[in-house]
C-alpha cells in the first residue's frame, strides 16, 4: 500500500481559517462527504490543527438518539485511539505520534476501523505500509495570524468528485 501522494495532480483544493469557530463551519460542511471506509490523513506541525479539526469533523456528526453530543473530544495522544459512536457512523480517531512500529497498530483496530468506520489519522507517517490506497491525505498548516490555519485536501478521482461541491 501506497501514501497519496502530495503533487499538483492530486491536489483537491485549498481552505483557510481565521479561527476554530470557521474550522467547525466546514466540518460541518465536510461531514456529509464523508462515508464507512473512508481514511483521512492528518499531516501537520504540532499545533498545526490536527486535533482541532478531528473534533470539530468528529462533532459535525449527529449523536446517536438519546445521547447527547460530546463536545470534549481529548486528543487520543496517550491512548493512541478513542472511537466515537455517530448516529449512522463509527468514527475512529487515531493519533499515532507515539507508535514506534506500524505493526503496533494492528493492537489498536486498524483493521477493523479501516473497514466499518471513518478513520481520522494524526501522523499518519507511522502507519508506513499499512496506510490504505485512495486515503485523503490532508494537510494542516499555520495560516496568518495566530489561530488562523490553512487545510489542503490531496486524494485520488474518487475524492476529487466527492468533493467537488466543498471547492466550487
Amino acid at each position: 500500500m501506497t501514501a497519496t501522494s502530495i503533487t499538483a495532480e492530486n491536489f483537491i483544493g485549498e481552505i483557510a481559517f481565521a479561527d476554530e469557530n470557521e474550522t467547525r463551519e466546514f466540518a460541518r460542511k465536510l461531514a456529509p462527504f464523508l462515508y464507512e471506509g473512508d481514511v483521512l490523513a492528518l499531516d501537520g506541525d504540532l499545533g498545526a490543527g490536527k486535533t482541532a479539526f478531528s473534533r470539530a469533523l468528529i462533532n459535525a456528526f449527529p449523536a446517536m438518539e438519546g445521547m447527547e453530543q460530546i463536545e470534549e473530544v481529548p486528543s487520543p495522544t496517550f491512548t493512541l485511539v478513542q472511537i466515537y459512536d455517530r448516529a449512522d457512523k463509527q468514527i475512529w480517531h487515531f493519533d499515532l505520534y507515539r507508535l514506534e512500529d506500524a505493526e503496533e497498530a494492528y493492537e489498536l483496530g486498524i483493521e477493523e476501523a479501516f473497514s466499518e468506520g471513518i478513520s481520522l489519522i494524526e501522523w499518519p507517517d507511522r502507519l508506513g505500509f499499512l496506510m490504505p490506497r485512495g486515503h485523503l491525505q490532508v494537510k494542516l498548516s499555520y495560516g496568518q495570524g495566530e489561530t488562523a490555519r490553512v487545510l489542503k485536501f490531496f486524494g485520488g478521482p474518487k475524492w476529487r468528485e466527492r468533493f467537488a461541491p466543498l471547492f466550487s
